[in-house]
């Protein structure tokens, strides 16, 4: 009877250091690549980040702070900060009142449903522009009525009305001042 042996197979060869350097390498580009990847996905779909050369929110926002924005939520409520677009550019308003609300100018004041506003951070008067909007206005269902901290010099709702939730880029949730660079 024939007795039929397995030959063990062979040894492996031991990895020299070049092809261990070279392995170890390999992996790291492949993790940097997987975190570049996230990262710009993450910055494409969730969040947004634009450079701010607005005077409208001065001083809670100045010229040259990078502004970061989260994209998913647009429920806002009073005192909320977003980013939206206006004329090709990025701009950062204060929510002021929401669907329903009713909003009136008179007299360099600001009224919400009757009541006058204090606002702390506010340095100027609240006036009606000419070629704006007139008030008492009511806003309508899914916009909000947004203004700039620096009444005095913004661009806002005071022009162009009532701003669709949907069309605005999204909640302001963190800025990166910048300071002399």
């Amino acid at each position: 009877m024939d007795r039929y042996y397995e030959s063990s197979p062979p040894p492996k060869a031991k990895k020299t250091q070049a092809e261990l350097l070279l392995s170890d390498l390999l992996w790291l580009l492949v993790k940097v690549a997987f975190i570049i990847t996230a990262v710009i996905l993450l910055f494409t779909f969730m969040f947004g980040v634009y450079r701010n050369e607005d005077p409208s929110m001065n001083p809670a926002i100045k010229d040259g702070d990078l502004v970061v924005y989260y994209r998913l939520d647009k429920k806002y409520a009073a005192s909320d900060v977003l980013a939206a677009d206006y004329n090709g550019k990025t701009i950062a308003l204060r929510v002021i009142a929401v669907a329903g609300d009713e909003v009136d100018i008179r007299d360099g004041e600001l009224y919400i449903n009757g009541a006058m506003q204090t606002e702390s951070g506010i340095y100027s008067a609240t006036d009606s522009y000419e070629e704006g909007v007139r008030f008492p206005l009511t806003v309508p269902r899914g916009s909000v009525f947004a203004l700039g901290d620096n009444r005095y010099n913004s661009v806002d709702s005071r022009i162009f009305g009532p701003i669709p939730a949907e069309e605005t880029k999204g909640k302001v949730m963190s800025l990166i001042r910048r300071r002399g660079i």
